[in-house]
């Protein structure tokens, strides 16, 4: 997969109408109405008329196995189905420590402890879903999700 990167830019305007925003640890966003989702660069004139941009960029999968990826590909449908009406916008920021341990030490964490990959083929394929990591871009937030 070639790196993509993308700017979810909440305001009064946008594709998707927001239901609910809510925080389940620290700050909230601002309440908006709307979100966009632009693939590529943003355009400025969206980004001046939004209350907030969180940015992510696609990249290689760095948890998962090859059996894992594997099933998760042969298993999931696109985004962007005519029929999907909803979508989820999850902000992740890591403590510093998670950032210290070894990068098998967080797949560790990430597979044997949260079973977060055997949970999430749970939902799959009716949940589609896209990783955009934000922290080596600058962004308040680690991952997009």
């Amino acid at each position: 997969m070639r790196p993509l990167l993308v700017n979810f830019a909440g305001g009064g305007i946008g594709s998707w109408a927001v239901s609910r925003l809510e925080a389940v640890a620290g700050a909230s966003l601002e309440s908006v109405s709307h979100l966009e989702v632009i693939e590529g660069e943003a355009d400025p004139i969206s980004r001046a008329s939004s209350a907030w941009v969180l940015r992510g960029v696609t990249s290689n999968e760095r948890y998962v196995s090859r059996v894992e990826h594997d099933t998760l590909v042969a298993k999931q449908e696109p985004l962007g189905r005519l029929e999907s009406t909803r979508a989820a916008l999850i902000p992740i920021t890591k403590s510093e420590a998670w950032w210290e341990l070894a990068q098998d030490e967080r797949r560790q964490i990430f597979e044997d402890s949260s079973r977060h990959v055997a949970i999430g083929l749970e939902y799959v394929p009716a949940v589609a879903r896209r990783l955009h990591h934000g922290r080596d871009l600058g962004e308040p937030f680690d991952f997009l999700t």
